[in-house]
């Protein structure tokens, strides 16, 4: 396979690389693309160097795939052009999420609706993959019926500069700000621009998207999503009601047996998920699982996951993977 990493430069691009090289994905020619102000920097991809180069020239390598993780502007306008060209496309912003002909995808869950057809692939939002990993799994034993969600989302997940303003706040430098307020020994209860009807964008994006997951276009799901001074990691607050009563040490034993979940609940051992443990792994960890008795079938728990890998980098590899797998490559 010939690969283009759109955003190689950038926090997620490089976390893809980097997965690329762990899970062995056979790639043929790495094609590292980013910004014309990047254009001549280097990347390193198995002890090799490789040489950034501009979007124009990138399109007309005529890639196998390319993984796009430059921001929904870029995505817009170019990959319909890697597309057109025969490329196909997982885009990791969220131009292309809502679009009904577009699937938008985690492998665990629905990577059966890909088509070889398709060539623009949505990768969700860091927040949801987690979160519909666990979903997914009670909904089919259970059925959803109501869903309160609070995230606490690290600052990776605003990129490089909401890293830079927490490290130059904690080393007691002055800076610009990022965010609207100073983040470090502080939480910020906003991700993305406040719409019409009080949620924010990162919110609206948790709630539609798990929906279009999940195929349950009227789950009723609502969010708050909360940024915290932690460098990687989120970390999700989950209340669900379900259609179905449970006996606990069977939800227990199904999320244990999930792909991709670990689960830590160890309550005697004070054992749950935090970002400090999660970090650098493709898996979600859930715990503090019990139940909600304010509810016929309420259920509490708590998932946290590297939001640069399950939440962005390895979730689009893994997409190229099964692609690859089902001959659409």
């Amino acid at each position: 396979m010939n690969v283009a990493i759109v955003g190689a430069t950038g926090l997620v691009g490089g976390v893809m690389i980097k997965v690329l090289e762990e899970r062995n994905f056979p790639v043929g020619r790495l094609i590292p693309v980013a910004s014309e102000r990047s254009v001549g920097k280097e990347v390193r991809f198995k002890d090799q160097s490789f040489s950034v180069i501009g979007l124009e020239e990138a399109v007309s390598l005529k890639p196998d795939v390319a993984l796009f993780s430059a921001g929904g502007a870029t995505s817009l306008a170019w990959a319909p052009r890697f597309a057109e060209a025969g490329t196909t496309v997982i885009d990791n912003s969220s131009a292309w999420r809502k679009e009904p002909g577009v699937p938008l995808v985690v492998p665990e869950v629905n990577a059966h609706i890909l088509k070889k057809t398709d060539k623009i692939i949505a990768n969700p939002n860091c927040s949801t993959i987690p979160l519909v990993v666990v979903l997914n799994t009670l909904h089919q034993r259970y059925i959803l019926k109501r869903v309160v969600v609070s995230t606490y989302q690290s600052v990776t997940g605003s990129g490089m500069k909401g890293v830079k303003q927490l490290t130059e706040e904690r080393a007691g430098k002055t800076s610009p700000l990022f965010y609207p307020y100073p983040i470090d020994l502080n939480i910020i209860p906003q991700g993305g621009a406040f719409t019409e009807n009080g949620y924010t964008l990162e919110e609206i994006k948790l709630m539609d998207e798990s929906r279009k997951i999940l195929g349950i276009p009227d789950l009723r799901i609502t969010g708050t999503v909360v940024r915290v001074p932690v460098l990687g990691g989120h970390s999700e607050s989950v209340n669900i009601e379900l259609e179905k009563d449970f006996v606990l040490e069977e939800v227990c034993s199904m999320l244990a047996a999930t792909p991709g979940v670990i689960l830590q609940n160890d309550h005697s051992k004070q054992e749950y998920p935090m970002p400090l443990y999660a970090g650098g792994k493709d898996e979600v960890f859930v715990g503090r699982i019990r139940r909600d008795d304010s509810l016929p079938a309420g259920l509490n728990l708590w998932l946290v996951s590297d939001n640069l890998r399950k939440g962005a980098a390895t979730n689009a590899v893994q997409i190229a993977g099964y692609l690859l797998e089902k001959g659409y490559l």
